[in-house]
């Protein structure tokens, strides 16, 4: 039957298939959350593990004694994987770049427009009845266009995410990477690299993360660089929820110190402040950044091609270690 292959969670219908004609694969049929044990035993019993942003694969289930030497990741973050340790004791990484680039920018923009314009304010005031009908005073947001939009992280996502700011709605694109980058499609937007993180937080309307979670990033936007936020900007998290000292975040939105925020990640997933939950300057999503049926199929797909290239003794296409 060949390689032993797990799926931690329920995939899209034809990924599963394939899955299932070419190995000898058990899915997750309930598409339950699998406990830490169930991951541990996962790693010993199986040849490969399919895994998703949810499963935390941290050192100390990643060590020796275990059996599979192939993780396929169903995202293009990593940071819930303890990757130095899957290097060290021999276990490829692979996951999904590109193909969530679109729809990942797509809801960006999504959120920067429905805190902005109080969309999800307004949507739950009809939904309740209270809406008494149309006032020149009610509700007022602010426009976005010709709009500042910081981009923190100009990777493809962050980038995508500009094009449609900067082409679509006349916003000026200023933003702040690890490396120096300028090039062609960069000069096209006039964006402008900012030296310091704190400079493009103090210059931007709408800051946006585009930047990788994990230890390098984790709590890059603390207390004191959300207080370097202009009161009428607005935050916008599609990125990781780490990236994000989230008890500072809700203080600022709490106390007027920026003007809203529009979050599809969180710190802990699905757990949710009651704090944050209670706000109404704040759009709340369930982590929709890659979900559209296009997607999540073709994230699925390349999780399989990078399974199939282990086996056949080829490299993986979108190898981490």
């Amino acid at each position: 039957m060949g390689p032993r292959v797990i799926v931690t969670r329920r995939w899209p219908e034809p990924v599963e298939r394939l899955l299932a004609e070419r190995f000898n694969a058990r899915l997750n049929h309930d598409d339950h959350r699998m406990t830490r044990q169930e991951l541990a035993e996962s790693l010993r019993d199986f040849d490969a593990v399919l895994t998703t942003v949810g499963d935390e694969l941290p050192e100390e289930i990643l060590k020796g004694g275990i059996r599979a030497r192939f993780i396929g990741n169903f995202g293009v973050g990593y940071n819930h994987i303890a990757i130095d340790s899957a290097r060290e004791h021999g276990i490829t990484v692979t996951n999904t770049p590109g193909v969530l680039t679109d729809c990942t920018a797509d809801l960006a923009i999504t959120l920067m427009l429905m805190v902005a314009r109080r969309a999800g304010q307004g949507e739950r005031e009809l939904r309740a009845g209270v809406w008494k009908g149309w006032c020149p005073t009610h509700m007022i947001g602010r426009k976005v266009t010709g709009r500042t939009l910081g981009i923190v992280g100009m990777g493809r996502i962050g980038r995508a995410t500009a094009r449609r700011a900067h082409f679509g709605f006349g916003m000026s694109i200023i933003f702040h990477n690890r490396s120096r980058v300028d090039d062609a499609e960069l000069r096209s937007f006039r964006a402008r690299q900012c030296d310091t993180l704190e400079e493009l937080l103090a210059s931007a309307d709408v800051v946006s993360l585009h930047c990788p979670g994990g230890d390098k990033n984790r709590g890059l936007i603390d207390r004191t660089r959300i207080a370097e936020m202009r009161p009428h900007s607005f935050f916008i998290n599609t990125a990781r929820g780490d990236v994000v000292d989230e008890g500072a975040l809700i203080d600022a939105l709490e106390n007027g110190c920026i003007a809203g925020a529009g979050l599809d990640v969180f710190a802990n997933e699905a757990r949710i402040p009651e704090r944050l939950k209670a706000l109404h300057n704040v759009v709340l999503l369930p982590h929709l950044g890659s979900a559209t049926e296009e997607t999540r199929v073709a994230m699925g797909m390349k999780v399989l091609q990078n399974l199939t290239a282990f086996y056949e003794g080829r490299e993986p296409p979108d190898r981490i270690t």
